[in-house]
């Protein structure tokens, strides 16, 4: 696998990151997912500009974002993905400090990595819909940040899996905020309903993209708080995010959502979506 590290592509066995490295000792970094689609990255100006915004947040002083699109697919042409479907990851890092310290020095030189990998759509969730559960959300209070530091995500994410469940959503009072890798839609009545955008929630760029898509299909939707009640009782849910694209919620917390089959709305917004690709 070739890869892009601090400026040069190189051999994955090649790179050689500090283990003083901030991302390493902290999670002291910020990353951003881009789906490709042959033969481009998809909404890549969307992701470039969250991923803009989380180095503002956390002040990593990188300026070189506007190259990263051509960097990724330069490694799509060298790793031989022209024609599959794919990802390209970027992580940026504060850097290296050393003694290790909780503080952090100005003038840092950050530390940038990407790589691509073949990642096929997930067809059969997307077709069939899949299984959720719920979890109280003990995250901290910027989830807005697509920061490194995932610990949270990671323990709730392995815990789903060994459910057997696609994804977990979290809420915190009784508020939905969202899922460990995915945003969250529900239908009731015809209307579509999403969580109003806070701290708490990761503003995700195919989230953004299925409001387009609404309101250039006439489907009404409302961004607001979300109670767990209400979306036990919708008539659809389901998910987005990049790699689930728009994938429907069949069942949550072993409760039936309608007749186990993903409602038309769902459908519709799948259609269209595959469209923009």
């Amino acid at each position: 696998m070739l890869v892009f590290y601090n400026g040069k592509i190189l051999d994955l066995e090649s790179v050689a990151i500090s283990p003083f490295d901030r991302a390493f000792q902290f999670g002291d970094g910020v990353y951003e997912v881009i789906r490709y689609y042959p033969s481009e990255f998809f909404k890549s100006e969307l992701h470039i500009n969250r991923l803009k915004n989380s180095l503002k947040e956390v002040g990593i002083p990188y300026n070189n974002c506007d190259s990263i699109e051509s960097n990724l697919n330069e490694l799509i042409k060298l790793n031989n993905l022209t024609d599959e479907v794919s990802i390209g990851y970027i992580q940026i890092s504060r850097g290296y400090h050393i003694p290790r310290r909780h503080y952090f020095d100005d003038g840092m030189e950050p530390t940038v990595f990407m790589y691509v990998e073949k990642y096929p759509a997930r067809l059969e969730e997307m077709t069939n819909g899949v299984k959720i559960g719920l979890e109280e959300d003990i995250r901290w209070l910027r989830c807005n940040i697509k920061a490194t530091s995932l610990l949270a995500n990671i323990l709730t994410r392995n815990k789903a899996v060994r459910k057997e469940l696609s994804e977990i959503v979290w809420h915190r009072n009784g508020i939905i905020t969202e899922g460990t890798q995915t945003n969250i839609f529900f239908v009731k009545n015809g209307e579509l309903f999403t969580p109003l955008l806070s701290n708490f929630i990761l503003p995700g760029v195919t989230r953004r993209v299925v409001l387009d898509l609404c309101g250039k299909n006439g489907i009404p939707f409302t961004e607001r708080n979300i109670t767990i009640d209400e979306l036990t009782k919708s008539d659809e849910i389901f998910l987005t995010s990049t790699t689930a694209e728009v994938t429907p919620v069949i069942e949550i917390e072993g409760t039936n959502v309608k007749d186990l089959k993903p409602g038309p709305i769902s459908r519709i917004l799948q259609k269209e979506y595959s469209k923009l690709y």
